[in-house]
């Protein structure tokens, strides 16, 4: 049986409550085969996370058994600087750059979704809101993930998400965006989840565990 895969998940490195050894030990019990730490960052910061989480996300990868990937969520940065932080992380080890879309629940800058799928570094745009036709053409052609989200507040556009992605032919991604302990979940919710948006089981379990293992 294929396992879950969760690439989306926030430490106490930024606004999580866990640090990541306990991240990796939850979701190995929760039968995970990979995850990724994913903190917040903006230019203020990015050096401080990836210089912890590159080397020492590696170290618990040899010893658990749920492979450990370091990462970053781009987060309220002004759209133009998207780009460069993006470019910067994936030099600095980052194996996952997910950029903080449009949800609707948060004041995020406008134009934030759309500087995010211009950028080849960039791997998924997370929670994207009412994510445009034109935004997930982009994506589509820069091989952006489209997520649906499982967090209370960003999961309220999924449908909306789901609808565009269709349309346009995206390929999706679920993660928890786990910030506590109760935030993670098993892949049965999680499909459960995904067929709450409205796919069939087939391609909730591609949105689930097959799509992600593609950054393995």
């Amino acid at each position: 049986m294929v396992k879950r895969y969760d690439l989306h998940i926030h430490s106490i490195y930024s606004d999580g409550e866990l640090i990541p050894a306990e991240i990796a030990q939850r979701c190995a019990v929760l039968d995970h085969a990979a995850i990724a730490i994913t903190d917040h960052v903006d230019n203020t910061n990015i050096d401080f996370i990836l210089n912890s989480l590159v080397d020492s996300c590696q170290e618990l990868s040899q010893f658990t058994d749920t492979e450990v990937l370091p990462g970053v969520e781009i987060t309220h940065l002004p759209p133009e600087m998207i780009g460069l932080l993006a470019k910067k992380a994936k030099k600095m080890g980052a194996k996952i750059v997910v950029v903080h879309g449009e949800t609707i629940a948060e004041p995020v800058m406008e134009g934030t979704n759309l500087a995010a799928v211009k950028v080849e570094e960039v791997d998924i745009l997370a929670h994207p809101g009412l994510i445009t036709k034109k935004e997930a053409e982009l994506a589509r052609k820069n091989k952006i993930f489209l997520e649906l989200n499982a967090r209370k507040g960003h999961c309220l556009t999924n449908g909306h998400v789901l609808k565009i992605a269709n349309d346009v032919g995206n390929d999706l991604i679920l993660n928890t965006d786990a910030h506590a302990p109760e935030d993670l979940i098993d892949k049965k919710t999680a499909i459960d989840i995904a067929m709450g948006c409205g796919l069939s089981r087939e391609d909730s379990e591609k949105v689930v565990a097959v799509n992600p293992a593609t950054f393995l």
